[in-house]
């Protein structure tokens, strides 16, 4: 076997592989796709890289930087088609080319029509060999917020309900801590770190005052954290105002906010975004784009129930996990989720079940379009 060549079954691993690396970047190298590169010459690996936090350098370049003039004959398995426009940096086509790789091996092409397509015409016009599809249906589910930003201009949206049986996450006092246990909530912290930004409600944030940060896992770049609320009815003594220099905060709200909450937002360092106003509340998809076009493309919703239910009703949750505890709190109890307003079963919001996992005392269920 040559340098230029691999089995089926060896080609599947090393694209495997550069895949769990690309995955290390999620949540920090957006608005570019968290990309995973390995290059292999004579069955060994030379180099690695991921896409580095912010979306520079890419995880080509990274890799070729490691494997040195060993690159030159060797394969590269990079997790997307490489790069093919002059942008904050030289394309990736032109490093590959340059380096001398023989083959480029990669799951799918880029949805970027700056890209789509032209990076495998350039490198084959170099005399690179291209093989596409390796694992290209676990690759479109690791790039799918990318993907989704790319064509409708919004994040994928992944909403997070934790509650008890009979699906409230609150008592009628407004107690919620804890209903799940700590296993569940220490997941729920690694899911905040795989995502560009966590978003709640203005309910949430008035009655919870939550950090929304990654918390005990080592991350040292955290979400930006981001508030829907219309009026900006949000206390100026809560965590978000007094850390949001530190990290960022994104205040989405709508046109009737008071210019002087807005100003006092401002001042203790939150950024604005101003969305329209549909039925009372905000428009969720306007919030949704507002946050795209900053480059987000992976949002992670942690209610309240008003928000949720609002994503719900406006087809805009593309993941649902829930945790589910193993205690009752009865009707009077804050639902997880809002009124939807359904008049019948036919109109409610449905999801395929994905996996079922126990999760210390409690059960995880992760749920996707039925489609």
């Amino acid at each position: 076997m040559t340098a230029g060549t691999a089995s089926p079954e060896a080609d599947r691993r090393f694209m495997a592989l550069a895949l769990s690396l690309g995955r290390r970047g999620m949540g920090r190298t957006w608005p570019n796709p968290a990309v995973g590169c390995v290059i292999v010459k004579d069955g060994r690996i030379v180099g690695r890289g991921v896409t580095a936090d912010g979306g520079r350098p890419h995880a080509e370049v990274v890799a070729l930087a490691q494997a040195g003039d060993a690159a030159r004959g060797a394969t590269a398995y990079v997790t997307l088609e490489p790069c093919a426009h002059h942008g904050q940096t030289p394309p990736c086509t032109d490093a590959l080319i340059a380096a001398g790789v023989a083959r480029v091996v990669a799951p799918l092409p880029d949805n970027d029509p700056r890209v789509s397509g032209k990076g495998f015409a350039l490198l084959e016009a170099a005399g690179i060999a291209v093989e596409q599809g390796v694992l290209g249906d676990v690759a479109a589910r690791d790039h799918r917020g990318f993907f989704l930003r790319a064509e409708q201009g919004r994040p994928w949206v992944t909403l997070k309900l934790a509650g008890s049986l009979d699906g409230r996450i609150a008592t009628a006092t407004g107690q919620s801590r804890w209903i799940t246990g700590p296993e569940a909530r220490r997941m729920v912290h690694g899911m905040r770190a795989r995502h560009d930004a966590v978003m709640v409600g203005a309910g949430t944030a008035r009655a919870d005052d939550p950090s929304l940060t990654v918390r005990d896992m080592g991350v040292d770049r955290q979400p930006v954290r981001v508030v829907v609320s219309r009026h900006l009815d949000l206390p100026l003594m809560s965590k978000l105002a007094r850390t949001a220099l530190q990290v960022p905060v994104w205040l989405c709200h709508g046109p009737g906010a008071a210019s002087e909450r807005m100003a006092a937002w401002t001042g203790v360092g939150a950024e604005l975004l101003p969305c329209n106003v549909q039925g009372g509340q905000l428009e969720p998809r306007a919030v949704l784009t507002q946050i795209g076009r900053r480059g987000i493309t992976r949002v992670f919703c942690e209610g309240g129930g008003a928000l949720a239910a609002s994503l719900l009703d406006a087809d805009l949750v593309d993941e649902l996990i829930v945790f589910t505890a193993g205690l009752a709190i009865g009707a009077e109890g804050l639902p997880a989720i809002g009124a939807l307003g359904l008049g019948s079963l036919d109109a409610a919001p449905r999801y395929r079940l994905r996996e079922t996992r126990a999760v210390g005392p409690d059960v995880m269920h992760r749920w996707g379009r039925a489609g």
